[in-house]
């Protein structure tokens, strides 16, 4: 298998959820987090996590570029799997044209989970959220809504609602031949997050994310886990 991050940039957020692209030598205040998708090649896919965070939505992605600088055209993207339904990790699902959502990959399959959907819809006033994407997100014909805690997508596909960061939060493993690909999202973003064993205040359950991290640390050290850290400033990639 090969992975590939999709590196956005850098950014500054605040507490309204704003982000700011910076300079990858600035002091700006704030917490910096970086937005970076990653593109799993198998021997039958091309498989993308999450897909980034698109500030305008009347225009293509960014991911779209980031993918075509590595000679990928969003065309050949066979599936993507999303963790969750907050702006910085769908936003670039697509772009919107006379008010309907224009899909970036028209050839994949997307994989959310059902109830993360339907708890986001409830969040008309959280600004983690963008409503208009939520709305037509799940009428486009290739979306499959995942109802189960776990699954497979395909033989060596599988997920899990982990809860933590969001409700519905779920996490991906891509698995082929002896080597094993784990894309905790916003429950493991950072690998700071393995250093300190704390219950981060901004996660819908802290503790819950906190307990897991635990969990997937003890498995991915016995098996050898790649590890896929979508919020990394300087290591999207490690090794347990």
């Amino acid at each position: 298998m090969k992975v590939i991050p999709l590196k956005q940039g850098n950014y500054t957020v605040n507490p309204k959820k704003k982000f700011t692209l910076i300079a990858s030598d600035s002091t700006a205040a704030g917490t910096k987090v970086a937005i970076q998708p990653f593109v799993v090649v198998t021997e039958n896919d091309y498989v993308l996590m999450d897909t980034g965070l698109n500030s305008s939505q009347e225009e293509m992605p960014p991911v779209v570029a980031c993918l075509e600088n590595e000679n990928i055209k969003p065309e050949q993207i066979t599936k993507v799997l999303i963790s969750h339904l907050h702006k910085d990790h769908i936003d670039g699902m697509g772009y919107f044209s006379n008010g309907k959502l224009m899909d970036s990959f028209p050839n994949a399959t997307i994989y959310l989970q059902r109830r993360e959907l339907d708890f986001a819809l409830t969040q008309t006033e959280n600004p983690s959220y963008r409503m208009e994407m939520l709305q037509q997100l799940a009428k486009l014909p290739n979306v499959v809504l995942l109802d189960d805690d776990q699954g497979n997508i395909t033989d060596g596909i599988t997920y899990q609602v982990s809860g933590g960061h969001t409700p519905f939060h779920q996490v991906f493993w891509v698995k082929e031949k002896e080597e094993t690909i784990f894309y905790g999202a916003d429950n493991l973003p950072q690998q700071n997050y393995l250093k300190y064993p704390l219950a981060f205040k901004n996660d819908f359950d802290g503790k819950k994310a906190l307990e897991s991290r635990q969990e997937w640390e003890e498995e991915g050290k016995k098996q050898n886990w790649t590890v896929l850290l979508y919020h990394d400033l300087e290591n999207p990639i490690m090794k347990f």
